[in-house]
Formats: C-alpha cells, sequence, structure tokens
C-alpha cells in the first residue's frame, strides 16, 4: 500500500502563499514571455416570460442595447483584473474578444477570449471579463424579473505556460 501511494503525484502546491503560509503575489520575473489564451463562459438564464421579451425587443430595455453594453463591461473589467483580484499581474492584452448569443429558449451564454504575450496566463481576465458581462446582462433586465440567474461561471480552456486545458484559446 505505501509504495502504491508514494507513486501517485504530489498534491498540487497553493502557489500565493509565501514559505511561511503567508499570502503573496507569484514572482514571475524568471519565466519566459509566450503567448497565452483563455476562453471562459458564464450563462444568464431568464424566467421563459423575460426571454420572450427580450427576445421581441432584440435584447433592447430602456437601458440601452443589452448585448452591446454587456461587451463594453465585460472588455473593461478584463483590462482591469489585477485591480479586482488582489494577486493578479497586471498584464498587456493583445486581444478580448466577447460573444453573446442565445442557447436554448432562454438562456444567453456569454463567452469571453483574452489574448496576450506575457509572462503569466489570463484565466482570471477571460473568467473575469464573462461574468461582469454577466452582471451586466443581469443589471440591464432586472426591471423585468429578479428571478434571473447567473452561471455557471467556468474556463473552457487555456493555451500557454506549461500545459494546455480544454477547448483551444
Amino acid at each position: 500500500m505505501a509504495a502504491a501511494r508514494s507513486k501517485r503525484a504530489a498534491p498540487a502546491q497553493l502557489t500565493h502563499l509565501d514559505g511561511q503560509g503567508r499570502p503573496a503575489m507569484v514572482d514571475v520575473s524568471s519565466k519566459a514571455v509566450s503567448a497565452r489564451a483563455a476562453v471562459a463562459q458564464c450563462q444568464v438564464r431568464f424566467p421563459v416570460q423575460v426571454a420572450r421579451q427580450l427576445r421581441a425587443s432584440g435584447l433592447r430595455t430602456g437601458k440601452g442595447g443589452i448585448v452591446e453594453t454587456a461587451v463594453i463591461a465585460g472588455t473593461l473589467a478584463a483590462k482591469r483584473t489585477h485591480e479586482l483580484i488582489p494577486f493578479c499581474h497586471a498584464l498587456p492584452l493583445d486581444g478580448i474578444a466577447i460573444v453573446i448569443d442565445w442557447h436554448g429558449e432562454r438562456e444567453l451564454r456569454i463567452q469571453c477570449t483574452v489574448r496576450t504575450c506575457a509572462r503569466t496566463g489570463v484565466e482570471m481576465e477571460a473568467l473575469t471579463g464573462a461574468t461582469v458581462a454577466a452582471l451586466t446582462v443581469y443589471d440591464m433586465s432586472k426591471a423585468l424579473s429578479h428571478a434571473i440567474t447567473l452561471g455557471p461561471a467556468r474556463l473552457l480552456g487555456k493555451r500557454g505556460g506549461k500545459r494546455d486545458f480544454g477547448v483551444q484559446a
């Protein structure tokens, strides 16, 4: 039994803790700059009647175009992720693309793709862009119903760094 246990991979270590277990930003200065990308998604689910109303209006409310506003908000949020998440590095983002489409009768699917050439990845920027875009859809639609739900928010894939994951960004 002990031999079998020793062949298993060691548990992953949390990278945002220093040797004494205190929170710390990861030092990436020794890493090579490389092309990196990440894709994240968040869903917004509407009550049936609200979805019908939004489809009929072309996703416009008295506040304006929902999709257009959500794309702008998600883009701004991705660019400011390092100001929102304490240990995220400020990264030069080379591209941000947010796509918002209906999925089924009553769900909007928001996908955010972020690209950079840097020493660390852009997973948090993609997740931040997707979730803030979803929050913006909620904000612009909440006058119709407070029964709108968000999520799940998840990373679909990343490219670059130690390993690629999921769908190719």
